[in-house]
């Protein structure tokens, strides 16, 4: 069997300078997103994807997003792939070695990183044909709109995001750009209208924190979010949690090495699983779906061994029968989907986690990137699955998660 074309469920969009003087309304395109370019010195990584900048006229030219008068991002080539990494574009010779904690310019970056159809040609030759693209200057759940002053703009910066993912990024990509919307994360309500209000033009993926209290906002144990719930659970929007989309890293120490937090990214996701297994919210919208996006896989059978032994051993004082009636395990099968760029131990104890549970990523254009090796590299993953399975793994599972009308 010829290796099926692969559905990835987490890309990365690098939005281009256009988006929002072109879909926002006029009148707030003064104070809205715009792109300038200057020169930078060292950037100080922190936590929750958020740096130090500081501009230097001595340093390396980068381009960077301005939002109500603020510096919110910088470009950097290890978050999007730069043309000295594939040199006189020979991809056989791609090297990430070149993608450092570096200033970027629009100019220096391959343009599948912005452009819709060379995102899509740089998929071609990467035996992909469904990519499901999160945000780079709304950051992974919309947290920078969300730190707007300006809540009215804010709202429209949103909705201009939605609309240009929907019909400039998607529509016109024949089903490679896979749309995938942000949310007003300060109001529950508004979020449930633009869920729906996407869903009406066929999206079924929206972006949320893993930890909502890690930005300052109520639980998912609180009823505050049922709105956007029941949203997602009535029109079959799949909630997709990327790592860092809680602006917050694991780490051991505060003076932790940066690869202790490269290695532990997967624990928010760890955490954030069980609070749902436990909330209750599973079963009161027993449609919902949840995806927990460049979290990889490996850690989830012992969470649900673990959780089903805390409720079994522990409800005497703890009562957790009383709002979960079966084992949290039972919320897990095909409702939450685990998604991995390369878990071995994961794809070993596949019965364990669940083959209908997990999905591809790609992670373009980030240095996780299998890219453009990843039909190359997938060969070797699935060695000793079926053809069933690896059909699930790399894309049936996609297309469940998704609600995709493909084969």
């Amino acid at each position: 069997m010829e290796l099926p074309k692969i559905i990835s469920v987490d890309d990365h969009v690098i939005e281009p300078p256009h988006v929002w003087q072109t879909w926002l309304p006029e009148r707030h395109r003064e104070k809205g997103p715009r792109v300038e370019r200057a020169n930078w010195g060292p950037f100080v990584h922190k936590a929750g994807a958020r740096y130090d900048n500081t501009m230097d006229p001595d340093g390396q030219p980068g381009d960077y997003w301005v939002y109500e008068d603020r510096v919110i991002y910088v470009h950097k080539s290890f978050v999007a792939i730069p043309l000295s990494a594939t040199p006189g574009g020979d991809l056989s010779k791609f090297d990430r070695t070149v993608m450092q904690m570096v200033p970027l310019t629009y100019d220096e970056m391959r343009p599948g990183c912005y452009d819709r159809d060379a995102r899509v040609k740089e998929f071609e030759v990467n035996w992909v044909d469904g990519s499901l693209p999160f945000p780079t200057f709304p950051r992974f759940c919309g947290q920078t709109f969300m730190e707007g002053q300006d809540k009215d703009l804010a709202l429209a910066c949103v909705r201009a995001y939605n609309d240009w993912m929907v019909e400039e990024w998607c529509e016109p990509s024949n089903g490679v750009n896979i749309p995938l919307c942000i949310i007003p994360m300060w109001d529950p309500q508004l979020a449930a209208e633009e869920v729906i209000r996407n869903a009406n033009r066929g999206v079924h993926a929206v972006c949320f924190s893993e930890i909502p209290t890690k930005l300052k906002l109520p639980s998912i144990h609180t009823g505050y979010w049922d709105p956007f719930f029941a949203a997602c659970n009535d029109h079959a929007v799949t909630i997709c949690m990327h790592i860092g989309s809680s602006s917050t890293n694991p780490a051991a120490s505060p003076d932790s090495p940066p690869a202790v937090g490269g290695t532990l990214a997967f624990n928010n996701a760890f955490t954030s699983m069980v609070d749902w297994l436990f909330s209750g919210k599973l079963i009161e919208f027993p449609e919902l779906r949840l995806a927990y996006s460049e979290g990889q896989i490996g850690w989830i059978p012992y969470v649900l061994e673990r959780a089903d032994t805390v409720w079994e051993h522990h409800d005497a004082w703890m009562h957790t029968k009383e709002r979960i009636p079966e084992p949290p395990s039972n919320y897990y099968w095909d409702r939450i989907f685990g998604c991995f760029t390369a878990d071995h131990h994961g794809l070993v104890n596949l019965s364990a986690v669940g083959e209908n549970n997990i999905c591809f990523e790609t992670d373009y254009p980030h240095t996780d990137t299998s890219w453009p090796f990843t039909k190359e590299y997938v060969e070797k993953m699935v060695i000793g699955l079926s053809d069933e399975v690896i059909y699930k793994v790399l894309r049936g599972n996609a297309i469940k998660m998704l609600s995709l009308d493909r084969v």
